[in-house]
């Protein structure tokens, strides 16, 4: 029974890896190479799992970081081997910044917008682009895709291994598990992530719920926020 979801606020391969970076504190000019293709493939594997639309993109990054593992993995030949010869994660490296720049401008625009949506001009405005940057205090608590990823990887690596595998009916829909969600949203204002998963009978019922939360967070009836980066997250109803 396929269960593919859509995101508007999907996130790139590219947000992964500076997600990763970020989360282990590491240089983004010195990355090692071998730990963060280790961890991406494990996010891979979940985003295959859960069947997300875009996955693909995911493939070709990861065949890229194996090839950049596998050259730095080779012996170099002493009599060949350039004084100037370029690091080979210096293209990727590249690659993130530029990506990373383009991100930090996208947020910019979009806090201009977020502050003039609600007033209506009177004919020509002179905006002074010299004053402090914006305050993004406001966004501080958002949650992004893969902060949800890595607490339900937490999850999954809780559940007991089955000895043998059982072919049966999913015993379970999404849309069975956005009506239990939102009965749990009734009775608490906020329920915490990953306890909420923890307490559910099987694998099959964690994966469905962890769709069925990903497909309220498209359709804007909750949100997910965390107090702190790569701290406890909360799920509220909208």
């Amino acid at each position: 029974m396929p269960y593919r979801v859509k995101l508007r606020m999907f996130e790139g391969p590219l947000d992964l890896l500076l997600f990763l970076i970020k989360k282990e504190e590491v240089d983004i000019y010195d990355i090692p190479i071998a730990d963060v293709t280790r961890q991406y493939l494990e996010y891979l594997e979940i985003l295959t799992l859960l069947d997300l639309e875009g996955a693909g993109d995911f493939i070709l990054v990861a065949a890229t970081l194996i090839r950049i593992k596998a050259q730095m993995l080779l012996p170099k030949n002493p009599e060949e081997q350039e004084e100037d010869e370029e690091d080979p994660r210096q293209e990727l490296v590249r690659r993130l910044l530029e990506y990373q720049q383009y991100k930090e401008v996208a947020l910019q625009l979009g806090q201009f917008e977020f502050r003039e949506r609600d007033y209506f001009g009177l004919g020509y405005r002179d905006y002074d682009f010299s004053d402090e940057p914006p305050d993004y205090s406001e966004l501080a608590g958002q949650v992004s895709l893969f902060d949800l990823m890595a607490a339900f990887k937490r999850v999954l690596m809780r559940i007991p291994k089955e000895g043998q595998h059982r072919i049966e009916q999913i015993p379970v829909s999404v849309e069975d598990q956005i009506d239990y969600i939102l009965q749990e949203l009734q009775v608490n204002r906020q329920l915490l992530f990953v306890s909420m998963l923890q307490k559910l009978p099987s694998k099959v019922y964690v994966i469905v719920t962890f769709l069925a939360l990903l497909e309220m967070m498209r359709r804007g009836a909750i949100t997910a926020t965390q107090s702190s980066p790569f701290g406890e997250i909360w799920i509220q109803k909208v």
